[in-house]
């Protein structure tokens, strides 16, 4: 089974599932209503080996898999954040199941609130999906409460499921950057070839600036009035560079083969696609101005 870290909230920790948690969380399961949102019987001895076997022999991207939940030093339940075995693509699902004992106590929720935010925000998922049965209320009512958006439905492990999206918050992520520079003129077409190759598209111009923007954040280059020095040096305390995700190995050599084309010089050029160590595919790119910019390859597969 691929590791997961340990996830700590106020009361729980989350922890890789390991074998003998079996029989730990085997008395809990005898509960029918353990089951009772499941395709399988999991009162059933063998139901509940053949359910942890498939848990226990995961093999996926690293930081997706299976957990078990820990309360007051004990393992009451489960829960997973992998790829789906229902919806294609691929797409990080999430799921979980407590014990009964200690239900009532909103330790459903935060264990998968802390699920969530690790997988939006610490690994960096675009989307993370939720499957919860038609007749499943509380836990349509707890999706609901984390954010979660109903998208659709259909008949998924075995019976008709609300198909549930939760997307990455604004909530402390980056709101703009704002450079200054000394000729804005020169500056602006290999700017603008780079930005709008990346998906970021033009979104104010003054007359001493322009800006580009993607999703809620927006970058800003100016010719302010109020410069005190004509030229930006890199090595000096401020900004060293501004660092993109690409989609993909192939399209980072597509920009850097067009880089030169439009003012933009290759830095570490001896040592492309790795100088920024061997398990880093990015080029590095300067223009006329001293401005550098990281082209940085990011997985196809969320977190693959």
């Amino acid at each position: 089974m691929t590791g997961v870290p340990v996830l700590r909230s106020e009361r729980l920790t989350l922890r890789g599932l390991e074998p003998a948690d079996a029989e730990v969380l085997r008395p809990h399961y005898r509960d029918p209503e353990m089951s009772r949102y499941f395709e399988a019987d999991l009162s059933d001895p063998a139901e509940f080996d053949a359910m942890m076997a498939r848990r226990l022999s995961y093999d996926g991207p690293a930081g997706l898999g299976h957990w078990a939940i820990e309360y007051e030093g004990a393992a009451v339940g489960v829960a997973h954040l992998r790829p789906s075995w229902e919806l294609p693509g691929g797409v990080p699902e999430i799921g979980y199941a407590l014990a009964r004992a200690v239900g009532g106590r909103g330790l459903a929720t935060e264990a998968a609130a802390r699920l969530l935010g690790y997988g939006l925000g610490e690994l960096g998922l675009p989307a993370i999906w939720a499957l919860v049965r038609e007749d499943n209320v509380p836990s349509r009512k707890l999706v609901e409460r984390l954010g979660f958006l109903e998208v659709g439905g259909g008949f998924h492990y075995g019976a008709e499921h609300r198909v549930h999206v939760a997307l990455p918050g604004t909530h402390g992520r980056l709101h703009h950057v704002e450079l200054w520079i000394g000729d804005l003129d020169a500056a602006l077409p290999g700017f603008d070839w780079l930005l709008g190759s990346l998906g970021w598209r033009r979104f104010q111009q003054w007359r001493h600036g322009v800006s580009w923007r993607l999703g809620p954040t927006y970058l800003v280059l100016e010719q302010s009035p109020a410069l005190t020095a004509a030229e930006h040096d890199r090595l000096r305390p401020g900004l060293n560079h501004l660092a993109l995700h690409v989609s993909g190995r192939d399209r980072v050599d597509a920009l850097a083969a067009d880089a030169a084309a439009h003012g933009w010089t290759p830095l570490f050029a001896d040592r492309y696609p790795h100088a920024g160590g061997p398990d880093h595919y990015a080029a590095f790119l300067v223009n006329g101005q001293g401005f550098e910019v990281e082209l940085v390859a990011t997985p196809l597969h969320p977190n693959g």
